[in-house]
């Protein structure tokens, strides 16, 4: 109803059950505070948009928890102001098993995705559910991660959950529900609303056990979504960076506050041992596309983090010709991004 958030719900479910606050006379819900148009709609509840969810909820795979509920997960409910309402699609059985939450940037660089994917996937096979945001990027990628390693994945929404926010991942979305879930607290119908996403942000870190944040800058949303963790009482980790490396910005300042810096998925797992499975059988890198002698030595003198074509020619002792040409060949074969500036940057 318009003018009743969590914390108003909250407050009226500390006295009333539903339905004695939909039997309660006007001068006893004036007496509880609520503003003459929250009470009118109380009196006079717009049925349609009841008959529109309970639609939503007989469909297949459609399922909602309230904080009645055994199945709420008990991790979400101590937050401060826990959702009255999970609306879900998919299983919810899967909100009550240890979850890592993932959140990073939404323009990552290759390597930034490369490493939420490859986390995803680890974590995924150590046990945990990885829950996200089904932004653009790196939280996409650490869905992807989890689904490729066959495990399982959470999205939670910013919008009702009969729409896809950004829509370019409805693909993405179905698989995740055929074999995870999707939750919002925000009803069938519900459009994509700025000021719906921070509120989305609170869910992600008091569902998990863990948060992880991969490539975030200085002012990222991801940086908010770790905040609230934090506040929380959740683990926090963070993916450090070159400190010429804009997109490193936000990790390195959430190491410096107190966040864990983490090099391997062992670094998480330490901190939160008593969740994962014991015997884990990792998955084996890949092999890697055999270079000559000399495409190794340059390989080697690419940083992880932006390298001018100057500093190669210089210290490769090759032309600039030489340099390009190998340089493309090591873009073609996924060992080196091409970078802002002419600068080229290592990602495996």
């Amino acid at each position: 109803m318009p003018g009743v958030g969590c914390r108003t719900f909250l407050k009226l479910l500390a006295t009333h059950t539903p339905e004695q606050v939909y039997g309660e006379s006007y001068a006893g819900l004036a007496a509880l505070g609520l503003k003459d148009k929250l009470i009118d709609a109380i009196r006079q509840p717009d049925w349609t948009l009841v008959e529109q969810d309970l639609a939503w909820l007989a469909q297949p795979n459609n399922s909602a928890i309230t904080l009645a509920d055994a199945a709420y997960p008990a991790q979400l409910k101590e937050i401060a102001d826990p959702p009255p309402v999970l609306f879900v699609r998919g299983k919810p059985d899967l909100l009550a098993l240890p979850q890592l939450a993932m959140v990073g940037s939404r323009n990552p660089s290759k390597l930034g995705l490369q490493t939420a994917f490859e986390f995803a996937k680890a974590l995924s096979h150590a046990g945990f559910v990885i829950a996200s945001r089904l932004a653009l990027d790196i939280d996409a990628a650490s869905h992807e991660g989890a689904l490729q390693a066959q495990g399982y994945t959470i999205a939670v929404a910013g919008t009702g959950l009969d729409r896809v926010y950004p829509a370019k991942h409805k693909a993405l979305a179905t698989d995740i529900v055929n074999t995870g879930a999707m939750i919002s607290e925000f009803p069938p119908g519900t459009t994509a609303k700025a000021n719906h996403f921070p509120r989305r942000n609170r869910i992600i870190s008091g569902l998990c056990q863990g948060l992880l944040v991969v490539e975030a800058a200085k002012h990222s949303g991801s940086l908010i979504t770790a905040r609230m963790a934090l506040e929380q009482n959740r683990e926090v980790f963070a993916i450090p960076g070159s400190i010429h490396n804009p997109l490193a910005r936000g990790c390195n300042a959430l190491i410096r506050e107190g966040a864990k810096l983490v090099e391997t998925t062992q670094d998480i797992l330490e901190e939160l041992k008593q969740y994962f499975q014991q015997d884990i059988n990792y998955p084996q890198a890949l092999p890697q596309t055999m270079l000559d002698l000399e495409q190794q030595t340059l390989l080697n003198l690419v940083m992880f983090s932006p390298t001018s074509i100057d500093n190669l020619v210089e210290n490769a002792g090759l032309s600039v010709e030489v340099i390009s040409s190998m340089l493309l060949i090591l873009e073609l074969q996924g060992y080196v991004e091409a970078t802002a500036g002419g600068f080229y940057t290592r990602i495996k």
